[in-house]
């Protein structure tokens, strides 16, 4: 699933003479994705947030709040 979803970004950007990287890891997400941001030579994390609500995010917290208060590298969030 993660391929089939990444795989046609990656040739977009590839296309457009930008380097990427794609990987997936199993865990916690937010923690998972800024320990491998500060882990990895990345100058960006570029990431989706949808939101579901701000009564999940207050009992759940969400992954994008989760990145970003835990990551090193500079996050661009697009909605």
């Amino acid at each position: 699933e993660a391929t089939k979803v990444l795989d046609p970004v990656v040739k977009y950007l590839t296309r457009h003479n930008l380097t990427t990287r794609s990987d997936w890891k199993t865990g916690p997400a937010g923690e998972t994705i800024a320990k491998m941001a500060d882990s990895g030579k990345f100058d960006l994390v570029v990431m989706g947030s949808h939101g579901h609500g701000s009564l999940v995010n207050l009992v759940m917290g969400s992954v994008a709040t989760k990145v970003l208060a835990n990551c090193g590298v500079p996050v661009l969030l697009v909605r």
